[in-house]
């Protein structure tokens, strides 16, 4: 374990960095400590990879910079690739007048539309689609009662709609990267024929009925989002989710009429800050930075062929970079590129015919790929912006969601609780991955894009304090198995559990029992704390 053993730490812009890229100063920047200064071992950022067995306190971290000095890096070898399409150019002008417009009037696409009410209201979630297959030989009940035949207890369950037989792209792209709403005219509903079964048939008519009311939402002149986040909670069809998520994260206008002229400015806003980076190619990017992405990137999601293609990698450098030339104040932590992978994923879906994990970015015009990655980009930023204090010096973000952990489970699961505490395993040994990636490394891309529809539709607290109970409901889901294992094994298991046949109804239940949990302990009185937050960190009204 030693031998292997990686570590990530917060890297900085250096004082070459042009003031294009700074963020304007905001009452909750301007208290951050300047990056620059950061000299000791103490203010550093730990990322997703980390010894476990070390991290007990996080005042305690051991951390060694795996990224060499400037001065003693190799040089980039002279065939380096140019990330930006084109022969490599001089810079042009400077872009301060640019870049005053690209923060400053972020929201104004959202002030007319919205209300103050938006993201007030409470609700409960709605049912789910119900789906009662015949009960067959080896099947068994869920958690619920609902029977579930053998197979589907094995195989995730993603209904899809009926794909052309092209692998390339759809024959009305053009119209989609205009305006993502043309994709509501531009839906294959799934054909009932005579040879499915009355269980068969009764799913696509609840999938075509839940399409239809999607629509009927999104189709209106000012979208209302507090009925598209109701709607959403329990999962968004996947042809109409890159346009939803868009919406649910502000990214998007919810009037129609605006739609158009605010994605052309957004996009543009981000392709001619690439160019920027990029113009000299990668040899006069900030080193620092550019090293650690570019380990990073190639050991994103191995496992899945769309992301080792060239073209998905070059994009997710780009937009990585880019995030984090912008951020100075937090830079690139290990973990935010799992994060982009979704809404990467995602918006690719947009436009392709065919089975998006395996298909090769490559292949699209540049157009297409440059609004895939200005769309993965900006709503990147948008989610990120809600947990920034994950990311910045000490973390308080992670530390106030593992404290706020251990307490729950306290509340939750007595026994599995005292367990952890009798075996030695602290919370922060495994739940630290847990909050950095948002589960991303224990669950699917596609289980975790199924995730993210109710993070979304749970307005901006779904990515912070959300997670939070759905990382309980994680936990005490393996509560059983857990508590018949000493330390080590323990370890093991809580890096690596068992999730790989994990489906659409696994999350389901997940997610149902999270905002169960939710329900009860949100904002509970402090006099039913049973432990007290470590030294230096506030307490938190679960």
């Amino acid at each position: 374990m030693a031998g292997n053993r990686q570590e990530m730490v917060q890297v900085d812009r250096s004082d070459s960095a042009s003031p294009f890229w700074r963020r304007p100063a905001t009452a909750s920047s301007t208290s951050l400590p300047d990056s620059r200064n950061r000299e000791t071992p103490a203010n550093k950022v730990v990322g997703a990879s980390y010894s476990h067995a070390d991290i007990l306190k996080l005042e305690s971290l051991s951390i060694r910079p795996n990224t060499p000095p400037p001065h003693l890096q190799p040089p980039l070898p002279a065939a380096a690739y140019n990330p930006v399409s084109g022969a490599a150019r001089k810079p042009g002008k400077h872009f301060n007048e640019f870049m005053s417009q690209t923060d400053d009037d972020w929201d104004t696409d959202l002030a007319e539309e919205t209300t103050d009410d938006i993201l007030s209201g409470r609700f409960r979630p709605p049912k789910s689609i119900e789906y009662r297959p015949p009960v067959a030989a080896g099947g068994r009940m869920h958690g619920n009662g609902r029977s579930v035949s053998a197979h589907e207890s094995r195989t995730p369950s993603y209904p899809s709609p009926r794909r052309r037989d092209s692998q390339g792209l759809k024959p009305q792209f053009e119209g989609l990267v205009r305006d993502p709403g043309n994709s509501l005219h531009m839906i294959y509903h799934p054909t009932i024929s005579a040879d499915h079964t009355p269980a068969e048939i009764e799913r696509l008519n609840a999938r075509i009925s839940r399409i239809n009311k999607f629509k009927k939402i999104l189709q209106a002149s000012t979208v209302d989002l507090p009925e598209l986040r109701k709607l959403s909670w329990n999962g968004i069809p996947e042809e109409l989710r890159p346009m939803a998520w868009q919406l649910l994260l502000g990214y998007l206008p919810t009037n129609a009429d605006r739609r158009v002229s605010a994605l052309e400015r957004k996009r543009k806003e981000f392709t001619d800050g690439v160019k920027q980076a990029f113009s000299r190619g990668t040899e006069s990017l900030d080193q620092t930075i550019w090293h650690q992405i570019s380990i990073d990137v190639p050991r994103t999601n191995p496992k899945l062929p769309l992301y080792g293609f060239e073209g998905t990698q070059r994009s997710l450098e780009r937009i990585l970079y880019v995030w984090a030339i912008r951020h100075p104040a937090s830079g690139y932590v290990q973990g935010i590129n799992d994060l982009v992978t979704p809404f990467f994923q995602v918006f690719l879906s947009s436009y392709i015919d065919g089975d998006v994990e395996t298909f090769d970015p490559g292949t699209l015009p540049k157009d297409v790929l440059d609004v895939v990655e200005a769309d993965s980009f900006w709503c990147l930023t948008k989610l990120l912006d809600g947990i920034q204090d994950n990311y910045i010096h000490t973390q308080p973000g992670i530390q106030r969601q593992v404290s706020a952990l251990r307490e729950l489970v306290s509340r939750i699961d007595v026994g599995l609780a005292a367990h952890l505490a009798d075996k030695g395993v602290e919370f922060i040994q495994f739940s630290f991955r847990w909050m950095n990636c948002m589960l991303m490394r224990e669950l699917s891309v596609k289980n975790t894009i199924r995730m993210w529809d109710t993070y979304m539709a749970e307005g901006p607290s779904g990515f912070s304090e959300f997670h939070l109970y759905v990382c309980a409901a994680f936990l005490v889901h393996w509560s059983e198995p857990l508590q018949k294992r000493d330390f080590q094994e323990t370890m093991m298991y809580l890096q690596a559990p068992p999730t790989q046949d994990w489906g659409e109804k696994e999350m389901e239940i997940l997610l149902s029992e999270a905002f169960l949990w939710k329900s009860l302990f949100h904002n509970s009185g402090a006099h039913l704390r049973q432990n007290a937050a470590p030294p230096g960190v506030p307490n938190i009204n679960l």
